[in-house]
């Protein structure tokens, strides 16, 4: 163990002064344009879910998405609550990086990325269908083009795949780009939305409530009341889909605007879907509701023609606006994993833009490949859909409810109550469970499969992904195994495997090269020995400096020194080396040893603080904590 010493301004020997630079400002989304960019995906669930939550719900529908909106209210706490304490990008990934492990946080990041991919290629295929409804369109490629049923899949295939390829191209032109085209969509969308229910409510005035009465005291499917609050419960809960979106770009929000997103999202949710479902059971009998265009269904019946194609093009573009929420919280993941370590480092190039070109083109591809490998059908990735998404909520719950009793001394601006988080917990399990035991129903909606094939296609898309997830966080160690089984197998031709022995070998302490950093607030021996088996069982790394920050004058105790060497003989592996350094803990300092010693700072820890601490912890640049 070595003391540190620096040329410069010092009083004494291991003594090292700071000057204090000031902090670069960047600037952040507004709360119109977090909103927007996050509500495109959440708001356009009303296309579908009103017709979904019917269908297994019936008379009941605008009750279990009243239900879904106080389910949705309660994880607003959890989120401000989460999302408070530890506002860096990652969403559930993040939450339970900071209260578990790397591998436990990787499952949730898996989830969140089929989650994303899911939302991204089912968005963009409905939205070409939508666009393809319009009957000028429509009438273009039946009559003129005289396309059969394989070449107007074929033409849908190809469609989708410039959709997409167009939205990651505005992804690539950077953030402040893109939320002025989801402000103008979201605008556009709302618009739409409020002019229809107006529409219905006219409609609705001049005929009376009879046909309501009428599905009111009619038999519902199951001839059970709660089977069908349960069953329409379960398919309502996809109605909430995209509030987690917020939370993995959190990092380009100004302060303040996160809980005004989860807001807003709620309140344009809790009134669009439950309103809409009430006022098509109002305005249509049951048996001729229409599970795939049913918002058509209504404007047709209560405006004409002309309402009826501008909820196509609103589908067409909220549904678009969806995708590019996906390609925004998708960037917002990656950088994070790739930030820990997870995902190469690749992934980390920026262009002049400020937007990491090289995820977008991953997941544009990604989409793409998942698209051509159904053949357009993608109404098999519902399930990944479902149970993706329901987990990702479910796994945030577990991360308030971590952050509460591990982290209950860190600061945040809200605290979610107990019985929320249990009310939360507790709804989504419900969905989760209802989604696995779901009715194939003859009038099911074609993006809405079987509770069973739900979960066998979930798990063929997940295991691949949660299996490249775990290979990667555990690269090293497969490094190794493989550098053993080239040595075993090809001994007979040793001088050339020698070479790629060394080759090996060198990339295994390039990835362990890597220096981390742990401050120290005393001289507990134990607190420094957890941050040592955190460092050791979770990250690759063969060397730590533990600091120690002093006030002026002061001196490090003997016992701290002593403790010190105590954990270096504890750990012969890695070599931990004592810098203690007069000046002020703070974002100033935490800038100045990362470029000082070239350590980034997501690789510098902290112990948990206090009330009493005077920074947030978005202010001290991505230092993350460890006890």
């Amino acid at each position: 163990m070595k003391s540190n010493t620096t040329h410069g301004n010092h009083t004494g020997d291991n003594v090292i002064h700071f000057n204090k630079p000031e902090l670069k400002k960047h600037e952040k989304l507004g709360e119109l344009a977090a909103t927007a960019i996050s509500g495109n995906d959440i708001s356009s669930s009303v296309l579908y879910v009103s017709a979904l939550a019917i269908t297994y719900a019936g008379q009941y529908a605008w009750i279990t998405l009243g239900i879904v909106a106080l389910v949705l209210y309660f994880f607003r706490k959890i989120y401000g609550e989460v999302v408070g304490a530890l506002p860096l990008n990652g969403g559930a990934y993040n939450a339970l990086l900071n209260t578990t492990s790397k591998r436990m946080s990787s499952i949730a990041a898996s989830l969140t990325l089929l989650s994303y991919m899911a939302t991204a290629v089912i968005s963009a295929n409905e939205a070409i269908h939508y666009l393809f409804r319009l009957q000028p369109i429509h009438h273009y490629l039946i009559e003129n083009l005289h396309l059969n049923k394989i070449e107007y899949n074929n033409f849908v295939i190809v469609a989708t795949v410039v959709l997409l390829a167009a939205f990651a191209g505005l992804a690539i032109m950077g953030i402040k780009e893109s939320s002025k085209v989801a402000i103008a969509i979201f605008i556009f969308h709302l618009t739409v939305m409020t002019a229809l229910i107006l529409s219905l409510i006219v409609y609705i005035a001049n005929h009376g409530w009879d046909i309501f009465l009428e599905n009111w005291n009619s038999s519902n499917r199951y001839g059970n009341v709660w089977e069908a609050i349960f069953f329409g419960f379960a398919a309502s809960m996809l109605g909430i889909s995209g509030f987690e979106s917020s939370a993995n770009f959190v990092e380009e929000q100004k302060q303040g605007v996160f809980p005004k997103t989860l807001r807003n999202m709620w309140i344009v949710v809790s009134i669009l879907n439950p309103l809409m479902a009430f006022l098509a059971l109002s305005a249509l009998p049951i048996n001729q509701v229409d599970e795939n265009t049913l918002l058509i269904q209504l404007s047709e019946n209560s405006a004409g023609e002309w309402l009826a194609a501008f909820i196509s093009i609103d589908a067409f573009l909220v549904l678009s606006g969806a995708v590019l929420t996906s390609y925004i919280g998708v960037t917002g993941l990656l950088e994070r994993m790739t930030l820990d370590r997870i995902m190469p480092n690749y992934f980390l190039k920026k262009n002049n833009r400020n937007a990491s070109y090289r995820i977008i083109i991953f997941f544009f591809l990604l989409n793409v490949s998942v698209l051509l490998l159904s053949n357009g059908k993608v109404t098999t990735l519902a399930g990944v859909y479902t149970i993706s998404f329901l987990s990702v909520m479910l796994l945030f719950v577990v991360g308030n409810i971590l952050l509460k009793v591990k982290r209950k001394h860190l600061p945040r601006p809200e605290r979610a109550p107990w019985l929320g988080i249990m009310v939360a917990f507790t709804a989504v399990l419900i969905a989760l469970i209802g989604n696995t035991l779901m009715p194939d129903l003859e009038q099911a909606l074609p993006n809405h499969i079987k509770g069973s094939e739900n979960m066998n296609i979930f798990f063929i898309y997940f295991l691949p992904t949660l299996v490249f997830v775990m290979i990667m966080l555990n690269r090293t160690m497969l490094l190794k195994l493989l550098l053993n089984i080239v040595q075993y197998i090809f001994e007979p031709i040793r001088k050339f495997f020698l070479r790629l022995h060394k080759g090996i070998d060198k990339l295994i302490n390039e990835i362990n090269s890597q220096e981390f950093v742990f401050f120290t607030k005393g001289k507990s021996i134990a607190n420094m020995n957890k941050a040592m088996l955190y460092i050791r069982d979770n990250e690759h790394t063969k060397k730590v400096k533990i600091v120690k920050v002093l006030k002026p004058g002061e001196k490090p105790s003997e016992e701290l020194i002593r403790n010190i060497k105590i954990l270096d003989e504890e750990y012969p592996e890695i070599d931990i080396e004592f810098v203690p350094i007069e000046g002020e803990f703070g974002p100033e300092l935490i800038k100045e040893l990362s470029e000082k010693w070239k350590i980034p700072i997501n690789f510098m820890f902290i112990g948990s603080p206090d009330e009493k601490f005077p920074y947030r912890l978005e202010e001290l640049g991505g230092v993350r904590l460890i006890m």
